[in-house]
């Protein structure tokens, strides 16, 4: 199980939290935490002073509620969605990854694989058939099949891909359920 979360924090960038070491701040979520949280899933840069309009608080009282969800870990980052294809990435596809073996060893070279490549976006641990998901983004075709013939199939840890592209996607990052 310790292997499992190194992986996960390695591979997410999750800091998991030993209990004993850590303490972890717990709150209640009320309507108005919710209302912050969901306001700021639709807009990460919206002011405080906007935050408080709607919310009907102060602005200091909109940000402080802001803080305290940051510091009690609801809000993990505020990042910029990027049009991928602006970028010249043309194809997403999702890889399903089937593992030879199970030891620790083997995960965590594939962990590091696919840490360090640029086209892999996120990556899931599984049940089932499939070890992991990988979503990636190439330029073409051309680019996906190089990064599954020559970089993922050859690993040793790796005894099966499976790959699906990405035809229209309709729903984009929807925020979670408040």
């Amino acid at each position: 199980m310790r292997v499992f979360c190194y992986i996960l924090q390695y591979i997410c960038g999750i800091q998991l939290y030993n209990i004993k070491f850590k303490r972890v701040l717990r709150m209640t979520l009320d309507a108005t935490d919710r209302q912050l949280l969901s306001l700021l899933q639709r807009n990460a840069q919206i002011t405080a002073q906007e935050l408080g309009e709607v919310l009907h608080l102060s602005a200091s009282q909109a940000g402080r509620r802001r803080q305290q969800l940051e510091a009690a870990g609801y809000i993990n980052s505020i990042r910029a969605v990027v049009a991928a294809d602006r970028l010249g990435l043309n194809v997403q596809a999702f890889i399903q990854i089937q593992m030879t073996a199970h030891a620790p060893e083997a995960a965590q070279g594939f962990a590091s694989l696919v840490h360090d490549l640029d086209q892999v976006t996120d990556v899931w641990i599984l049940t089932g058939e499939a070890d992991y998901l990988l979503r990636v983004y190439c330029t073409d075709l051309a680019a996906l099949n190089r990064l599954i013939q020559d970089i993922l199939l050859p690993h040793p840890a790796v005894a099966r891909v499976q790959s699906q592209i990405v035809m229209d996607q309709l729903k984009r990052n929807a925020p979670l359920p408040t």
